[in-house]
C-alpha cells in the first residue's frame, strides 16, 4: 500500500558529503516512523537513523555527530545528510517506512515498507 523511493546515492571521496532522500506514496492514516538502514557486504542490516512523527530522532552509534536526519512524516519525506564520510560507510542504504492504515472491519493496522535501496560508496 505504500511505495518507498530513495534517491541520492553515489560515489564520494572520504571526508565528503552526500544527501539521500526518501519519499513515500500511498494512502495512510499516519506514519509513526521513517528511518534509514544500511547493509554492507557480508554484514547485517543496521539502523542509521530514524525520524518519528513527533520530530524526535535517533542515530546509530557509528554515525552520530556526522549524519543528520530530517523530514516531515505527514508529508512522507525524510532526508539523510551525511558528512565526514568514511570508507566504512560504504553500503546499500534503505529507507524504511512504518505506517498505519484503516482496514475495514479491523480498524487501524500497522504495516511497514522498504525501498529498494541506493548504493553509497566512499572511496578515493
Amino acid at each position: 500500500q505504500v511505495q518507498v523511493e530513495e534517491s541520492g546515492g553515489g560515489l564520494v571521496q572520504p571526508g565528503g558529503s552526500l544527501r539521500l532522500s526518501c519519499t513515500a506514496s500511498g494512502n495512510v492514516f499516519n506514519i509513526p516512523n521513517m528511518a534509514w538502514y544500511r547493509q554492507a557486504p557480508g554484514k547485517q542490516r543496521e539502523l542509521v537513523a530514524d525520524h518519528r512523527i513527533d520530530g524526535t530522532t535517533n542515530y546509530g552509534d557509528s554515525v552520530r555527530g556526522r549524519f543528520t536526519i530530517s523530514g516531515n512524516n505527514a508529508q512522507k519525506v525524510v532526508i539523510l545528510e551525511m558528512s565526514k564520510l568514511k570508507p566504512e560507510d560504504t553500503a546499500v542504504y534503505y529507507c524504511w517506512v512504518d505506517f498505519t492504515i484503516v482496514q475495514p472491519g479491523q480498524g487501524l493496522v500497522r504495516l511497514d515498507s522498504w525501498g529498494q535501496g541506493t548504493q553509497v560508496t566512499v572511496s578515493s
